[in-house]
């Protein structure tokens, strides 16, 4: 995001489906191929020579020179896997600088693992067109083909990105939007949110979200492509074809996913809080537990983060990021420790008597960690009793309701 005295420049990314025919199909896949290839190349050449993007013109002129068919890529194309590929060396000497993480020395890519092509500038390479009542992707060197446009795009086109996933096919528009900074308003609603395995979320004004369960209904699906593909000898193209399919799957819960987490970062944005808290998680550490990884990974947390974050910075909310250490075992009334075991589902404090579903009291506590040092109405445990409260009558209104129902069937 770029910020300027007249306002702020946004940079935004619009995906829709293209439905290219079998020529236009062959014309991409093919694209892809040589661009995968390109990379490889220049990775090869790169390798024991120096990294700066004079010495990767002169690699890129040496590999069109000994291979023409790269000119079948459009010159803007291949600058990119050039740009892409410089990109990866900055990202390795600069964790080697900090001394963070993995180092990940640049490595070739299988063809498996490169699905895109990219056209950097909006210069007459791709254009959308309405032909017939139908809205028409032009694209250089590709052809034209049918597009979903299922909204309008907003600003101006910076750069266009076809990538296949699976047996589908994308076109990825980044525009530049430029708005007026918003102001900031005062935060008088402020709200914390504790990301779950149960269920999805729950906040400290005690409003949880269900889990959705898209996984757990194509698992069948995807564990049948899965014994496929490994059946499948190594190499062979029924083994290519069995992988889209299981691919093809994949896709199907993450769109699924990435369609949720976006409606409800949508929502709680709308919902009129005026900042809000989360924990500073470090997702991919996370999965490295073997007994999560799979419901953290599909509990997309990441993606539901990373909208929530862009959506509330558009508005001007501000979004708190606190530290997750014993956010759960914690009692947010009284600050006492509790060993908090996932199976148990209810806080109950020995020390004041605090009664609150843990994910609640968690997002209490996210809560009053962000609030630390702010002169706010939220001291620590006013939440807690009032969400207390709020709970107890909760419980009391639901056992009266399950006594009503035993009377009928009794009667």
């Amino acid at each position: 995001m770029n910020c300027d005295i007249r306002g702020m420049e946004l940079t935004k990314a619009y995906k829709f489906r293209i439905y290219p025919d079998t020529k236009r199909q062959e014309e991409i896949d093919e694209s892809i191929s040589l661009a995968q290839k390109l990379y490889n190349k220049l990775l090869e050449k790169s390798i024991n020579g120096k990294i700066s993007r004079q010495t990767f013109n002169k690699y890129l002129h040496e590999i069109l020179l000994e291979n023409p068919e790269y000119h079948a890529l459009y010159s803007q194309t291949r600058q990119d896997i050039r740009d892409r590929l410089i990109k990866t060396y900055q990202n390795f000497f600069r964790r080697c600088k900090e001394g963070k993480g993995k180092k990940g020395f640049p490595k070739s890519k299988p063809f498996d693992k490169y699905k895109s092509i990219t056209y950097p500038q909006d210069n007459g390479s791709f254009s959308i067109e309405r032909i017939k009542g139908f809205n028409r992707l032009r694209v250089s060197r590709i052809g034209t083909m049918k597009i979903e446009l299922h909204r309008q795009i907003e600003g101006k086109i910076k750069t266009l990105t076809i990538a296949k996933e699976g047996k589908e096919y994308y076109a990825i528009f980044s525009v530049a939007i430029k708005r007026d900074e918003p102001q900031k308003a005062q935060d008088t609603n402020p709200v914390g949110i504790d990301l779950g395995l149960i269920s999805f979320n729950a906040m400290s004004d005690g409003r949880k979200v269900e889990k959705p369960k898209f996984f757990k209904k194509e698992e069948k699906r995807i564990a049948l492509w899965q014994r496929r593909v490994a059946k499948k000898k190594k190499g062979s193209n029924n083994r290519k074809k069995a992988k889209l399919h299981l691919q093809h799957e994949w896709n199907k819960v993450t769109r699924q996913s990435e369609d949720f987490a976006q409606k409800l970062s949508h929502d709680l944005v709308s919902a009129g809080y005026t900042s809000f808290a989360v924990e500073d998680l470090r997702i991919q550490n996370m999965v490295k537990n073997h007994h999560l990884a799979q419901s953290i990974s599909n509990a997309c947390w990441g993606g539901f983060l990373k909208f929530l974050t862009y959506k509330a910075g558009e508005n001007g909310l501000p979004i708190m990021k606190v530290n997750p250490q014993n956010t759960s075992k914690t009692c947010s009334n009284c600050g006492n420790i509790l060993e908090m075991p996932l199976s148990k589902r209810m806080f109950n404090c020995d020390r004041c008597g605090l009664q609150l579903d843990r994910d609640i009291n968690a997002s209490i506590n996210i809560l009053n960690r962000a609030m630390v040092g702010q002169t706010k109405s939220h001291a620590w445990g006013d939440s807690a009793s009032t969400m207390q409260k709020a709970w107890r009558a909760e419980s009391l209104n639901q056992e009266h309701t399950l006594q009503q129902a035993e009377e009928a069937h009794t009667l």
